[in-house]
């Protein structure tokens, strides 16, 4: 008994003794669904109010059973809050369409800032050109495996970005990003050299807009995209 009380007593005692470290800010990680207590929710299942046309206009995007919905020649959409460095949270899905290939197949992009484009596309089975594919940055990047799920189910990215770092408004080191589709590590710490094919050419220095590309494809009649739980967190 004498040994044991010794044992308790010393850590007791280094307990009492610890210095506490700086107060590190709490944050409620949400759950599937629900995001993060201190994330900017730009679609939670009920509204486009967070959400403009290119020209500034109300979005012709519809929302149903808790999701937004773009239909081919609606157009893109661009949400009102704009970020710098931020944690990005995108769940979509792809229509089934057997008879489009390639390009052709359920074709979108996420779009950091307006200008970098993160590839949406149904790559389930379906072979494309190089840096073309789901989880591509378009034109530059091939994702690191293809975890693409089938088409009708969902699918997320989850998409760490780091803007440009620019002096005096000239861009000293090029926007990075590191993405997992599906969880799974698909773009590790990668370049993105300017914009991308249909991006935004703005001010890489400035904060930025997300955009959800509608993406009209020649002698395609209509392509359904669902998006939902759209959020980010600053960095």
């Amino acid at each position: 008994m004498k040994r044991i009380f010794i044992i308790v007593a010393a850590v007791a005692t280094l307990a009492a003794d610890e210095k506490l470290g700086p107060p590190i800010r709490v944050v409620d990680p949400g759950a599937p669904g629900k995001a993060p207590s201190d994330a900017v929710v730009l679609f939670g299942g009920t509204n486009l109010d967070q959400w403009r046309r290119g020209d500034g206009s109300k979005p012709k995007w519809t929302v149903e059973n808790g999701e937004m919905i773009c239909k081919s020649g609606t157009g893109d959409v661009f949400s009102k809050p704009t970020f710098k460095d931020a944690q990005i949270h995108v769940e979509f899905n792809t229509p089934f369409m057997p008879d489009a290939h390639g390009q052709a197949r359920a074709n979108s992009g996420v779009y950091i800032h307006g200008s970098y484009e993160i590839q949406v596309l149904d790559s389930y089975q379906n072979p494309t050109y190089e840096a073309g594919s789901a989880g591509s940055v378009y034109g530059q990047h091939d994702p690191l495996v293809n975890v693409t799920r089938p088409p009708g189910e969902w699918q997320t990215y989850d998409i760490i970005f780091h803007a440009p770092k620019c002096e005096a408004d000239v861009v000293k080191q090029p926007a990075r990003v590191t993405i997992l589709q599906n969880g799974v590590l698909i773009q590790d710490e990668a370049t993105i050299s300017g914009p991308t094919g249909g991006g935004d050419k703005g001010d890489a220095c400035q904060a930025g807009p997300l955009r959800l590309q509608d993406h009209v494809y020649p002698g395609i009649k209509a392509t359904l995209l669902k998006f939902r739980n759209v959020w980010f967190r600053a960095i």
